[in-house]
């Protein structure tokens, strides 16, 4: 079914974060010898015409290489997403990010507003100085669903598809099309501008996010991903648990093989940080399906969400 812009509302903020589609290089035919983060979110706007009616506002909210994003970026940028959410001639928020975890803000953002209009984050995997950079096109597809009648929730828009924030996984190195939502499947395209829509738009359930949302800084707790693989033993968590000058880890998330499964040594190890009061989860290393519980199982599990996803999950309930 196709989706069409509501003449209401005039307002599309475009919060810029840096990443890939913020990149320079030296030469127009480098796509992966580029510095990220180099170009401001008013200056990527410059190319793209605005919808008839429609205003766009640039805001510069971080400028970053998303391998190195930060805690204090996602509640900033939370923070300023509720507050133009909140403008009511706002009809959503666009979000340019780099591709390494855009994944996981989708999944805080997600988590943490449950927006009834749209969040829609976007990237590129070429560098703005590319011969061929796909960011302009990603842009005005992502300015295309903030529009987009009965848009909602926390969406991704890569490569003229769109990806509920709680599915979207990063799935490949180099494509242009890098993004999938697994089983789940995308929420819809992005053909020519017009929106078409497979399946619902995501409803966030959101946590108690008031600190989030309101204090100026939160004491984030310390959830650490370990993997279970073969030979794995438990001196990575045993190294973890050991006092050492660090903020002590409050949680585990344990990259499980298959249907939650752990090496003997590193589940016995886990078993005990989680009598220490360590509050440990699992979750399964596949890109696909989720975790179908045991009765008998001792360590409870992420269900659908992959390793990352569940870190964000499990520091947020510890926050809460």
């Amino acid at each position: 079914m196709a989706d069409f812009p509501s003449p209401e509302l005039r307002r599309v903020v475009v919060l810029g974060t840096g990443g890939t589609i913020a990149g320079k290089a030296a030469s127009s035919g480098d796509n992966i010898g580029y510095t990220a983060g180099q170009v401001d979110v008013a200056d990527l706007l410059g190319g793209i015409e605005a919808p008839r009616g429609v205003t766009l506002v640039a805001e510069q909210v971080a400028q970053l290489d998303s391998k190195d994003m930060s805690f204090e970026t996602w509640q900033k940028l939370a923070q300023r997403c509720a507050h133009w959410l909140a403008e009511p001639d706002v009809a959503g928020v666009v979000i340019t990010h780099g591709t390494d975890t855009l994944e996981e803000t989708a999944f805080f953002l997600h988590s943490v507003l449950a927006p009834s209009k749209p969040v829609v984050l976007t990237c590129a995997m070429r560098p703005a100085t590319a011969l061929s950079p796909d960011g302009p096109q990603n842009v005005r597809d992502a300015i295309g669903v903030a529009l987009a009648a009965g848009a909602k929730g926390v969406t991704v828009v890569c490569a003229g598809a769109i990806h509920s924030g709680a599915d979207v996984q990063k799935v490949h190195t180099y494509r242009l099309d890098a993004f999938a939502s697994g089983d789940a499947g995308p929420v819809g395209y992005v053909e020519e501008g017009e929106v078409r829509r497979v399946r619902a738009w995501p409803e966030g359930k959101a946590l108690p996010a008031s600190k989030i949302l309101q204090a100026a800084a939160v004491q984030w707790p310390r959830v650490e991903v370990v993997m279970s693989h073969a030979g794995a033993s438990g001196a990575v968590i045993e190294a973890l648990l050991q006092p050492g000058g660090f903020e002590p880890v409050r949680g585990l998330v344990l990259a499980a093989t298959g249907n939650g499964t752990l090496h003997h040594a590193l589940e016995a190890a886990a078993l005990k940080a989680q009598e220490t009061g360590v509050a440990v989860v699992r979750a399964t290393r596949c890109m696909n399906g989720r975790i179908l519980p045991k009765a008998d199982d001792k360590l409870r599990d992420a269900g659908v969400l992959t390793p990352v996803k569940a870190r964000i999950a499990l520091m947020l309930e510890l926050l809460g």
